[in-house]
């Protein structure tokens, strides 16, 4: 017979943990895209039948102004909605209508351009996003500490937004994106504003974000794809022409092709002939 007294009971109830709580992960791949439409106004499918798959590593999504590219990152970010096809982020069906507040507290976005209230300085902005991202309390101070500390902004953190210049801004953008350590991690020209040495330092972080993340870089700047990427996705008119390593890409070129450099050359040999797909490299 229990003789505990019912306030007791409660006292020694252990919390519930649910099967959901403590199943592993089953997803094969953070980021599936199977027959992908995304439409941009009305009447322009901006990606157009885009069948791809991405895990950890870190993915450089290049290809010519109006490829796709942003509108993808868009997508990814569920900022978009698909027109067509399956999309699943981290195992989960993101393509349809439905609430898709679970798996935004588990991507990190970094759009081309980001809004902040300016009276904000950098902690306070951070901060604000790492609550909207429904992190623990508790856990905020820190976690924001180790971001403004791993984009170089710790001797700013407390000053005014408004009062950073155009890379140090761009800084604070990759901060809060990283805050929450998401195992998807989407960025738009994230070097955009940034001076060499703040890139050399960008490339290395991305390595080290890469180890255990999907982290996909929306960049016209091809060197950094060679520096920091696993591998390169390329799209042209909203469809995939290539996905392979750097190195695979660069021989897809040749002398006979535009650039300075043999991924260069790659870029505008498969630029010059989109019949060329994946698998064939």
């Amino acid at each position: 017979m229990n003789l505990l007294n019912p306030r007791e009971k409660r006292k020694r109830t252990m919390p519930v943990v649910s099967r959901a709580d403590i199943a592993p992960t089953t997803y094969a791949w953070e980021i599936r895209a199977t027959g992908l439409q995304v439409r941009v106004g009305r009447n322009r499918m901006a990606v157009d039948g885009l069948d791809l798959s991405l895990g950890t590593g870190v993915h450089g999504l290049l290809g010519p102004n109006g490829a796709g590219k942003t509108t993808l990152i868009r997508a990814l970010a569920t900022v978009l909605r698909p027109a067509g096809g399956e999309l699943e982020l981290l195992g989960e069906s993101a393509g349809g209508p439905g609430e898709h507040r679970a798996v935004r507290r588990r991507i990190g976005y970094l759009p081309q351009e980001f809004g902040y209230y300016k009276r904000f300085t950098v902690r306070e902005f951070v901060e604000y996003m790492a609550w909207l991202k429904e992190m623990p309390t508790a856990d905020i101070p820190a976690a924001v500490q180790r971001a403004v500390e791993r984009v170089g902004l710790a001797d700013r953190a407390d000053e005014r937004m408004k009062a950073l210049s155009g890379g140090m801004l761009r800084r604070a953008g990759i901060a809060q994106a990283i805050v929450n350590d998401p195992p998807i991690l989407l960025l738009d020209e994230p070097t955009a504003g940034l001076d060499p040495a703040q890139r050399l330092r960008f490339r290395e972080l991305l390595q080290e974000l890469g180890t255990d993340a999907c982290v996909v870089v929306s960049t016209h700047l091809v060197e950094d794809v060679a520096a920091a990427c696993t591998d390169v996705v390329l799209l042209a008119e909203g469809r995939l022409v290539f996905q392979g390593t750097p190195d695979e890409l660069a021989a897809a070129g040749g002398p006979e092709h535009v650039g300075d450099s043999p991924l260069e050359r790659g870029y505008s040999a498969l630029l010059a002939d989109p019949v060329r797909t994946r698998g064939a490299w």
